[in-house]
């Protein structure tokens, strides 16, 4: 569904698990920190409303959303996290570049769910405009970290009913 249609900050509180055993790896890119930083803010708030301790939480940043997928990688590699939220923020300009960073994220992460066993949350807003990203983090759509966030928790929940 279109965020345009679903605020990203909208979720059953009851439906989210206890996030308290849980580890995460959070990577957020440097590159348009206004927004990745408030995405991160939103992230970190929810992990935390739902139980997550800040030792169990590791935040490290990468220069930008292209590297995300090797910020990830290192964080499954070496630490013992649960599951990482990478965050990002690319915005369309005038050459091909916006498309080339997105694909390589895009591909990236997915490739590292396809292959691994740590869920890797794609938290990266691909946008017009720098309005359009600021109403997705924390704006009048919601703020992407809190779904990204959610959705973790939630992940990392599938994985450990399947590991019984």
């Amino acid at each position: 569904m279109a965020t345009a249609y679903h605020n990203l900050s909208d979720y059953d509180f009851n439906s989210v698990p206890n996030a308290e055993d849980m580890k995460f790896g959070i990577v957020v890119s440097e590159w348009n920190y206004n927004i990745t930083g408030a995405l991160l803010k939103g992230a970190l708030a929810t992990l935390k409303k739902h139980g997550a301790k800040d030792e169990n939480i590791i935040v490290k940043t990468v220069p930008g959303s292209f590297e995300l997928t090797f910020g990830a990688n290192q964080l499954i590699e070496y630490t013992e996290v649960d599951a990482v939220i990478a965050l990002g923020c690319v915005v369309r300009g005038d050459t091909p570049h916006f498309d080339y960073v997105c694909m390589g994220a895009t591909q990236g992460i997915a490739q590292l769910n396809a292959s691994g066993d740590v869920p890797v949350i794609y938290g990266l807003i691909t946008t017009n405009t720098m309005e359009q990203a600021e109403e997705r983090a924390g704006g009048r759509l919601g703020n992407k970290g809190d779904e990204c966030a959610i959705c973790a928790i939630k992940m990392v929940d599938f994985a450990w009913s399947l590991q019984k």
